[in-house]
């Protein structure tokens, strides 16, 4: 497929110009008129509503339609919508491909600078954008950045994989897992942001992106001091014909940073490998005593509630659960449920869950994990389902919720329920809020069954792993 690689691509979002330029931008808008009453109207009171698109089927319209695939961006962030589209012009074989083309032949060896790209939000200038980001407390909605960030990686992973022969067929790529996201410092909607990414990491089919979010301080040049989010994106590979893994463009990185970035990646891959392998049998069979404390509390609550430690709490007390069916408008561009989305639901129940615990305003701190495990389609029924697995109280000042959400597609006619996705999250509690209320303590959370104890054991475990890997240092910024 003929496509275009090796370009940094930087895209601006300019919606304060015009009403018209914001509609592009937005979700699908519609301009309300309110006509004269007329006494020979059979409903006076009726407001006529007028779309402000043209159908992508009416082909007697001399409007500049999208193409027909990329509509469904229109109903995520105008961020979102830019980077699909971007995508859809560089790769546009990649959305309609030949599947009956042979597969690429020969593997490329590409620079991480031929993937990099960037993303401009124009908070300070643009108020429409600002306002379709802003949170009750002034701040970004990180649940609208999760879907950014999917968009910017997946964007990335193309570029990377993408090779200059337009008889081959393109791969289908597909969100593997969120290896890690760590909130910073607070992301202000009164000034700009930036977004950039690039592939650090390649495996055989498996491809590992970096992406930072970064917005300078007032005052403050130092770059490192700018970088407000980091996350890490896996990404797999497949043929689009057979649906099998199918091998990717080699990776060469050239400075120091990049190798730095490079050997990070590659010890947390072993460190999945691992955890895949026997590993996890050793954590479980060495956890048999920490299993029976947990379950020692849990049993107190269950058959003795009176004498039960008052600062402490059954793991199923602090469930939330919300549902809904998947629509049309919440697909990417290959047509099934955009990732995204399931994290910006999975977030706000996370969220939910842990103001509800806390009984304060909590402040996010990171995504531990996220796991994609099976695609979802339109018209699925999803149930999401959140709890606090447990809490850590070494500082005072900062005590941690962690919180576990699970995606489930449920099929009521077949009478199935599989698990879509796993989510990870870490919270604590806003120091304004806590101040309040002096009085404040975190409970202990305890699970009352083994299968949650084992739950609340393998997360604590992954958790210590992972910071035992090197932390990626915000290398990817520098751009």
């Amino acid at each position: 497929m003929t496509l275009f690689f090796g370009i940094s691509i930087s895209i601006s979002i300019f919606l304060q110009n015009s009403i018209s330029a914001s509609i592009e931008n937005q979700t699908l808008s519609w301009r309300i008129h309110c006509l004269p009453m007329e006494s020979n109207s059979s409903s006076p009171n009726t407001i006529p509503v007028f779309s402000t698109l043209a159908s992508p089927f009416d082909e007697n319209t001399d409007s500049n339609r999208k193409p027909l695939s990329l509509w469904p961006g229109m109903y995520h962030s105008p961020v979102t919508n830019a980077l699909w589209e971007t995508r859809s012009k560089i790769f546009e074989t990649l959305l309609d491909p030949p599947i009956h083309a042979p597969p690429q032949s020969q593997l490329l060896t590409k620079k991480p600078s031929d993937s990099r790209t960037s993303i401009l939000y124009n908070f300070s200038t643009d108020f429409i954008l600002r306002e379709q980001y802003r949170d009750p407390w002034n701040e970004v909605r990180i649940g609208k950045l999760l879907e950014d960030l999917d968009a910017l990686a997946g964007t990335i992973s193309v570029k990377h994989c993408s090779d200059i022969d337009s008889m081959t067929r393109p791969l289908y790529l597909v969100t593997a897992s969120v290896d890690k996201m760590v909130l910073k410092k607070p992301i202000s909607v009164d000034t700009d942001l930036k977004m950039v990414g690039a592939v650090i990491w390649v495996g055989f089919s498996s491809i590992e992106i970096q992406l930072d979010v970064i917005q300078p301080a007032n005052g403050n040049s130092d770059p490192s001091e700018s970088v407000a989010l980091t996350a890490n994106f896996i990404f797999v590979a497949r043929d689009y014909k057979t649906g099998k893994a199918a091998p990717v463009n080699r990776l060469c990185p050239e400075t120091e940073a990049e190798k730095v970035l490079y050997e990070a990646a590659e010890a947390r891959n072993n460190l999945r490998k691992r955890k895949r392998g026997g590993d996890r049998k050793e954590i479980e069979n060495g956890g048999v005593n920490r299993l029976e404390e947990l379950l020692a509390e849990g049993r107190i609550f269950c058959d003795m509630p009176a004498l039960a430690d008052r600062d402490t709490i059954l793991l199923q007390d602090t469930r939330l659960e919300n549902s809904l069916i998947c629509q049309p408008q919440q697909r990417n561009i290959h047509g099934r449920i955009f990732g995204g989305f399931l994290m910006l639901r999975a977030f706000e129940l996370a969220f939910s869950t842990a103001y509800a615990f806390a009984g304060l305003m909590p402040s996010f701190l990171e995504v531990d994990h996220v796991n994609f495990l099976r695609p979802v389609d339109v018209g699925d029924f999803l149930r999401f389902k959140s709890c606090v697995l447990y809490t850590e109280h070494e500082s005072t000042d900062q005590p941690l919720i962690n919180v576990e959400v699970v995606a489930h597609v449920t099929r009521p006619e077949q009478r199935s329920s599989e698990v879509s996705n796993r989510f990870y999250f870490t919270f604590t509690v806003r120091p304004e809020a806590k101040a309040t209320n002096t009085q404040f303590r975190i409970r202990k959370v305890v699970p009352a069954t083994e299968e949650e104890a084992r739950r609340v054991l393998e997360r604590m475990d992954a958790d210590h792993q992972q910071s035992c890997v090197p932390t990626n240092e915000h290398l990817v910024g520098k751009n």
